[in-house]
């Protein structure tokens, strides 16, 4: 986990992070970059911690942390139900809700089979599994993404 500490205010995010979704009520996962970089591998360039979180949490992790609920336009590739940004710190939280990936010719939701823990300092936050991970980051198929997941498999024999 030691590129993660690279970045300025990137653990007094994910700490206060780890404080807004400590009363979710459902899973709620890290994704891409911040995820990486918690499995050890190298998560390139991070710019944002992505969250994917269940609408039904949402609501009150908005009011917690005073998020800005966006009208973001979706991308040919991702879409969220809801999507907003807390920007309380130099490493913007991004909640998304119902968030969706297009492959195959159809949108299908990205709501990861595992959950691994990770200690922040006494906090806690979730990732998926290192597996579940890289299955998803092959999915996205963007190059950054497919460099990300070559970080976490192991060499070829």
């Amino acid at each position: 986990m030691s590129d993660i500490r690279l970045v300025d205010g990137l653990m007094e995010a994910m700490a206060a992070l780890a404080d807004a979704m400590a009363g979710a009520q459902r899973p709620w996962w890290l994704i891409g970059s911040v995820a990486v970089a918690l499995h050890g591998g190298d998560p390139g360039t991070i710019g944002d911690i992505d969250v994917v979180i269940d609408p039904h949490d949402l609501p009150g992790v908005i009011e917690w942390t005073g998020a800005a609920l966006q009208q973001k336009g979706d991308s040919a590739h991702f879409r969220s139900d809801s999507f907003a940004t807390w920007s309380a710190f130099a490493v913007p939280v991004e909640f998304m809700a119902g968030f969706r990936h297009f492959r195959d010719g159809a949108w299908h939701p990205v709501r990861p089979a595992s959950r691994e823990s990770f200690a922040i300092g006494a906090r806690t936050v979730f990732a998926p599994g290192r597996a579940d991970l890289v299955a998803m980051l092959l999915a996205f198929g963007r190059p950054k993404d497919l460099r990300r997941a070559a970080t976490l498999q192991p060499a070829p024999a």
